[in-house]
């Protein structure tokens, strides 16, 4: 379902609490916390078979969705590629470091970081080698404490590697560290990292 109605759980509470109708109705979205802001980023919106490029920031304090336009372009495959229809691509995958959101562009192996003041995105270097993934599905791209994770890894027919790499991000290019890896069957993996 496409849809533009939000709920936020209070951990202290126990309850959800649904928020006010985002701008844009949208599915197959991601959702960053940031800044004290919740932002909601890309997806598929209503009567459009395509990506949407705007994300929307939800403002606890006042209430209100702003929308913020080509805030996730989508870029296009290599030249004379197959386009993907965008239900088959996997959400956005983006993760919040010391309050800096980053994106693993799965199609480019790229890491990229948001600038908020310019409003774009900038390459700070490349995914684990051997991060591969089905336009997008069975990659997970996560913070954990003051690190980047990326969760994935070569598949091949009847199984493949799950790797577990970490970086903490600075000023350089990433320099992905190894932590584990682990023989997987055909079963595609997915996580959420509930604290580190």
């Amino acid at each position: 379902n496409i849809l533009s109605s939000v709920e936020l759980y209070n951990s202290d509470t126990g309850m959800w609490v649904t928020l006010p109708n985002m701008n844009k109705a949208r599915k197959m979205c991601s959702g960053v916390f940031m800044d004290g802001k919740f932002y909601v980023i890309g997806g598929i919106g209503v009567g459009n078979p395509n990506l949407l490029t705007c994300g929307e920031v939800y403002d606890l304090d006042t209430m209100t969705w702003h929308e913020i336009p080509n805030m996730f372009p989508v870029h296009n495959n290599e030249a004379g590629a197959t386009e993907t229809p965008a239900t088959a691509k996997a959400p956005p995958l983006l993760a919040v470091v010391k309050n800096e959101l980053y994106a693993a562009y799965y199609a480019e192996k790229e890491v990229r970081k948001y600038n908020k003041e310019r409003n774009l995105w900038v390459t700070v270097g490349s995914l684990p080698e051997r991060a591969v993934s089905m336009n997008g599905w069975g990659l997970a791209f996560r913070a954990c404490g003051e690190q980047l994770m990326v969760i994935g890894g070569p598949r091949a027919l009847g199984g493949g590697i799950i790797e577990v790499n970490a970086w903490t991000p600075d000023e350089g290019s990433p320099q992905w560290s190894l932590l584990a890896s682990k023989h997987s069957g055909s079963f595609v993996y997915n996580c959420a990292v509930m604290g580190c």
